[in-house]
């Protein structure tokens, strides 16, 4: 379709490509957003640049965030100026030039408990945020600065806050992403900057010449074809599977980056649950609590505990969901039930382990990259904000201080695709949107999606009108979009779809199964499916819901794993000795 689509066809051409004999300058490993970060910093120095991820795109910790590009906020408490500043400053420019149709201003209040203290305190914090975030952004932070309400005027903003929850207010803003697609956009840009790009394939080993780390044997999952990709330099960005790479580089246990995987979960309730205008921050014992208005629903999140079960399924526990419904109703009069929860959804968060460190909470989210054997180069740490710089530190690493002067990153400077000349996408579909009988809703819907791409939906719906129908047993998205899905994002699946495409899979009660067939209709002709292969992926996907279900009602993280791995995958990984992993 575009120079920028991601389908079978460009799959098969980059897996050629990155397996021919003039190999690559650069290999990532790891599709989420730090690797797809660094393939398109990398690509877009002039290096021929290769990236594999062994599942979908942004499958692990990149499509289970809490869908916020923010500062850290709290980080402030622990007086990491440094760290808070540099999210800022990438806050800024994802709001006001890389991906401004994906990453929208999101205002939130904090509700204060003491008049004088804690709003001192409080709005020196805010304050000291929003300078950080002007010096930043070179003036420009791109939302507003903080303003203070008292308790009847912050009522009246959110109504369903408790009235013996708070004295007042302060209001401040982040902003809010929906992470998958904001990796589904770097991929898509690399690609169409010359990266090669492949999906559902494994690193299943490393090559070496010598001392030296010199390719990777790569498992197509699709297939089950093994081949060898070379590469100058290869850089790891693998988040909680950091320490399976390096095993892969057989470096030894004192060498090599120690990462540790922090649980956070997030609960999905109706919109119409609870009365307000903004977000809501609160801080925990344990963490931080965001109450996020997000298109028809809210998010609540998050938690933060240790995890150790199955990496590939962290699921939310009925304690878990319990602890966030508990902190949630402290502040809220909305009194909300776990018969409330649409839907839950668990992400890990790969945090840098100390040898002396007890505590996931007390580990700094800051990033490190290094060159754990020659040739190998792993980054880990870091968060969705800042995966632009980690990006960039990460390709300077790899090509050393003199070559990277000579040729510098410039991704500061580089729209995602569907980022740039959007008013005039706006205004072209808003004009569009009449002849369609489209409403403001379907409009913003698209533009938050697609941004200028949007005009490739209007090519689909040229060739088949009926592609312009909402999807019956899901209306908000349009019978394109699952098109699409498949023509230019790289989808190949129906989990694909539902779980980083559509978002089925958390936006409704029945997590996608009551659209199956619908979906079915349009990607089978597309991906070459017959019968036996339609069943096979609709089935695959109610008992994968059924298992996310079970778990959700078990106590404990081990007996959660037990019930969601109850259901094998539907492209099941390879383990290290070549065997098929449940």
């Amino acid at each position: 379709m575009t120079p920028t689509a991601l389908n079978g066809r460009t799959r098969a051409n980059a897996l050629a490509a990155m397996t021919d004999s003039e190999g690559l300058d650069v290999l990532v490993i790891g599709g989420g957003v730090t690797g797809a970060g660094i393939a398109l910093d990398a690509t877009t120095r002039g290096l021929r640049t290769g990236i594999v991820e062994m599942q979908d795109w942004a499958a692990g910790t990149s499509s289970r965030s809490s869908r916020l590009i923010h500062g850290g906020l709290r980080y402030l408490y622990n007086l990491d100026f440094a760290l808070v500043a540099e999210a800022l400053a990438e806050r800024g420019l994802l709001l006001e030039k890389l991906a401004p149709h994906l990453v929208q201003p999101q205002p939130f209040l904090w509700p204060l408990k003491t008049p004088v203290v804690e709003r001192g305190y409080s709005a020196v914090g805010v304050g000291l945020y929003d300078t950080l975030a002007h010096v930043g952004a070179g003036g420009g932070a791109g939302v507003p600065a903080q303003k203070h309400y008292s308790r009847k005027r912050s009522l009246e903003i959110f109504p369903d806050l408790r009235p013996d929850a708070l004295v007042g207010s302060i209001r401040f803003y982040d902003a809010r992403v929906d992470d998958a697609r904001l990796v589904l956009g770097l991929i898509r840009t690399a690609s169409g900057f010359g990266a090669y790009a492949a999906s559902r394939t494994q690193v299943v080993g490393l090559v070496r010449d010598g001392s030296r780390v010199v390719g990777a044997e790569v498992a197509d999952l699709e297939t089950g074809q093994h081949s060898i990709i070379k590469a100058s330099r290869i850089i790891s960005a693998t988040g909680v599977w950091t320490e399976d790479t390096e095993r892969l580089a057989d470096i030894g246990d004192d060498r090599g980056l120690r990462v540790m995987a922090s649980k956070g979960i997030h609960l999905v309730v109706d919109r119409d649950r609870i009365k307000g205008e903004t977000g809501l921050f609160l801080r925990t014992e344990k963490s931080v609590l965001f109450i996020i208005p997000w298109q028809r629903y809210w998010v609540i999140g998050t938690t933060d505990t240790v995890w150790e079960p199955d990496r590939l399924h962290p699921v939310a526990t009925a304690a878990d969901i319990d602890y966030v419904l508990e902190h949630a109703n402290s502040v809220l009069s909305s009194n909300l039930t776990r018969e409330d929860v649409v839907s839950t959804w668990a992400g890990l968060r790969p945090l840098l382990q100390p040898a002396a460190s007890t505590s996931s909470t007390k580990v700094s989210r800051e990033h490190t990259v290094s060159e754990v054997s020659p040739g190998l180069i792993v980054i880990a740490g870091g968060k969705l904000t800042t995966y632009r710089a980690m990006a960039e530190d990460a390709v300077d690493f790899a090509l050393g201080s003199v070559t990277a002067k000579q040729i510098p990153s410039v991704t500061a400077d580089t729209p995602i695709v569907g980022g740039s000349a959007l008013a005039a996408a706006r205004a072209d579909l808003a004009r569009r949107a009449e002849t369609m009988d489209w409403d403001d809703a379907r409009v913003e819907h698209l533009i938050g999606r697609y941004g200028s791409t949007v005009a490739e939906l209007f090519e689909l719906i040229a060739d088949r009108p009926e592609w312009g129908l909402p999807l019956k047993a899901a209306p908000a998205y349009l019978r394109a979009e699952v098109a699409y899905a498949v023509l230019a994002e790289g989808a190949f699946h129906l989990e694909d779809i539902l779980l980083h495409r559509l978002r089925l899979s958390v936006e409704t009660r029945d997590h996608g199964v009551d659209a199956l067939a619908e979906i079915s209709a349009i990607v089978a002709p597309l991906l070459g499916w017959d019968d036996e292969q339609i069943a096979r992926e609709e089935q695959n996907w109610r008992d994968r819901v059924a298992a996310m279900e079970a778990a959700a009602r078990e106590g404990d993280d081990e007996s959660a794993t037990k019930a969601r791995l109850a259901v094998e995958d539907l492209v099941p990984l390879v383990d290290l000795a070549g065997q098929t992993r449940d």
